[in-house]
């Protein structure tokens, strides 16, 4: 097979779903390093407070990710298909989740606060900053989880303009009322981190109303509607389980690992969390094209074998992955452009400034593998219904590699910034390699039934005269 696919609108398609994630994605890090930046004019542990903060909150927020691309899987290859039902059916499934998951997250938040700051760090300032934000965060899992997972349904479907159009407008209004309330501007009261906290929710409220009005009163190709949240699902739970519970239960040990991954470095100092704030930031600026082109990829690889063209899937995969390549490059080069300009905007001491720079530098060579890992295991190979491997994959090389190693070296033999962050991130180079072989084995390419077919495949029930059954 070739490299890459010779086809105008593989690449029209891919730029038309790609480029709006890409930018959303952009505006998201953008909103997250205003805060940064505000914040950190304030001192390192207010920022390092809401940053913690917000580690748990992305915990949730993988979570949803897991729910959301778990039903964009079926979604995707349904909409291929052209079987509403199905595909309507796996929206209500995802949205009764989310409700119940975002009642968990908004209860122990609201009850332990102080325990759950105290996972990702000792000092009692940074503790007291973070259950600050999370006071006025909490109904932020609502109105987040169900914006973001519909976000991901209305991809699936060819409508990622809309997101990206909310996301816009979500970013003005999260920025203005952050200027706002952190310093106390316009009369308003000086709020510090709670100031944050309730711009980012002021934002939260218009980006829940704008995608929800829009799914259930304005979309035109699932046209779902409030009452269809009734539909009785059974159908198509055992397959809705059996492809999408795996991706919930990947990303939802994805952001423990990764909130395992911040207590490492919350333990290991203040100075070092305040670098990996700055760093985190410029590594997901440098990484929105690959989180487009990996949704992008699960999206077309759902629409493709949902028309039944296994052998163009795979043609469409060695060219994803290729891709993958090509853009970790470009992003390694682009930390490594930004490094200097990034760090100096920041009120930080010279030991923070210099651990950032090691940081950079370990992001930079992360990156490369990190692009072809995330096009292979959150687009192309998720798109194919493999979800099972996937999920043994981040479980195994996260949990059993990454964060004991990364413990060892940045708490018992206390290496320097760049190695441990590179110890740290060690999944990221070996799900490269391991993914890389799973694609060439063809074997990630998985049926997905729909709900007429399942049911057509249950044994009739015999009934007698009256109706009974046996």
């Amino acid at each position: 097979m070739k490299i890459f696919v010779r086809s105008r609108h593989f690449y029209k398609t891919l730029a038309v779903l790609a480029v709006p994630i890409a930018l959303q994605s952009m505006i998201t890090v953008g909103v997250n390093m205003t805060d940064n930046i505000m914040l950190g004019t304030l001192g390192e542990v207010k920022m390092s407070g809401a940053t913690l903060a917000n580690n748990f909150i992305s915990i949730f927020q993988c979570c949803c990710m897991g729910f959301g691309m778990g039903a964009s899987v079926l979604t995707s290859r349904f909409w291929g298909m052209k079987n509403m039902d199905s595909l309507k059916k796996s929206v209500v499934l995802m949205l009764r989740g989310v409700a119940l998951l975002s009642t968990i997250f908004a209860f122990v938040t609201l009850l332990f606060p102080s325990l759950i700051m105290g996972m990702f760090t000792n000092d009692p300032q940074v503790i007291k900053a973070g259950v600050d934000y999370f006071m006025i965060s909490i109904p932020n899992y609502y109105l987040l989880g169900f914006s973001l997972t519909t976000s991901l349904v209305l991809r699936s479907v060819g409508k990622a303009n809309i997101p990206l159009y909310s996301s816009i407008a979500a970013f003005f209004i999260n920025v203005f009322f952050n200027w706002v309330f952190i310093f106390g501007n316009l009369g308003a009261p000086r709020l510090e981190v709670r100031g944050a906290a309730l711009g980012t929710l002021i934002a939260r409220v218009f980006e829940f109303c704008f995608i929800m009005g829009f799914f259930f009163f304005k979309e035109d190709h699932i046209r779902m509607k409030i009452r269809d949240l009734r539909m009785k699902c059974k159908d198509l739970l055992g397959e809705y389980i059996r492809i999408a519970m795996p991706v919930l239960v990947s990303d939802t040990l994805l952001g423990i690992g990764n909130s395992a991954v911040s207590a490492v470095m919350g333990h290991i100092g203040a100075t070092f969390v305040a670098a990996n704030a700055i760093t985190s930031v410029t590594q997901q600026l440098s990484t929105v094209v690959i989180q487009g082109i990996a949704q992008a990829s699960c999206i077309m690889t759902g629409n493709t074998l949902g028309e039944g063209d296994t052998e163009k899937a795979q043609q469409q995969g060695i060219t994803f992955a290729a891709l993958g390549f090509i853009i970790g490059v470009v992003g390694c080069g682009l930390v490594l452009i930004l490094k200097n300009p990034v760090i100096s905007l920041y009120n930080i001491t010279d030991e923070t400034r210099e651990l950032a720079g090691q940081l950079m530098d370990a992001v930079g060579l992360v990156i490369i593998f990190q692009a072809m890992n995330s096009i292979l295991t959150k687009g192309l190979l998720r798109g194919g219904g493999d979800t099972r491997f996937l999920m043994v994959a981040d479980i195994l090389f996260l949990w059993c590699v990454s964060i004991p190693v990364g413990a060892l070296a940045g708490l018992y033999w206390h290496w320097g910034g760049f190695a441990v962050f590179i110890c740290l991130k060690l999944d990221q180079f070996i799900k490269a390699i391991w993914c890389l072989w799973r694609l060439r084995s063809r074997k990630w390419i998985k049926k997905i039934k729909p709900a007429q077919e399942l049911l057509e495949m249950q044994p009739e029930v015999k009934t007698d005269g009256n109706g009974a059954g046996d």
